[in-house]
């Protein structure tokens, strides 16, 4: 019996080594680590700095309902910083292939590349990933926190960005507006 507790012992034990080697980093991490690093910029932004106006639908305001904080991270380019640059670029793009996260969308602005990824079920998103670079610019990590998003909401309610007073926001945006030059909260 005693041999039988050592070997089933012993396989737990194998088993979780190998499952805490086996861990992927998540954005969270990534965030956290780089946050005080030279060439970032983090913000962070609770959904309260976030008003919704009195013109907003219904709807939008609900949707906002379930958004708690906004974490941003930017990494802007200049003539010392390219390579590094790239490695970071390179290291954000593994985390996203992730099996963590899931594919909302890509697109493409002008010369950003746009990747919008998610955590959580399909119809309760807990965490959105924005991950906008520009090759000439930079890059902006943005993680929406939440609870019980609903994706089709969240997309509706981005065309629907107008009717968000970003007032209480705007002078932490500010330090990161040049980065992406068209793209604001206002």
């Amino acid at each position: 019996m005693t041999k039988m507790i050592k070997t089933f012992s012993m396989l737990l034990f194998a088993s979780l080594l190998l499952a805490a080697c086996n861990k992927q980093p998540t954005i969270q991490e990534y965030y956290v680590q780089k946050q005080e690093t030279d060439n970032f910029i983090a913000i962070d932004l609770p959904a309260s700095l976030l008003k919704v106006s009195d013109d907003a639908s219904e709807e939008t305001k609900e949707t906002m309902a379930t958004i708690k904080k906004l974490n941003i991270l930017a990494f802007k380019i200049n003539e010392t910083n390219e390579a590094e640059y790239k490695s970071e670029y390179t290291k954000v793009k593994e985390i996203l292939k992730g099996k963590k996260y899931n594919e909302l969308m890509r697109m493409k602005h002008e010369n950003m590349n746009v990747i919008i990824n998610y955590q959580g079920d399909d119809d309760a998103i807990n965490e959105f990933v924005l991950f906008a670079a520009d090759n000439d610019r930079g890059f902006a990590l943005a993680r929406v926190l939440g609870d019980k998003m609903q994706p089709e909401k969240i997309m509706k309610m981005a065309n629907d960005l107008k009717n968000i007073d970003s007032e209480g926001a705007s002078d932490a945006m500010a330090q990161i507006s040049d980065l992406f030059g068209d793209v604001n909260i206002n």
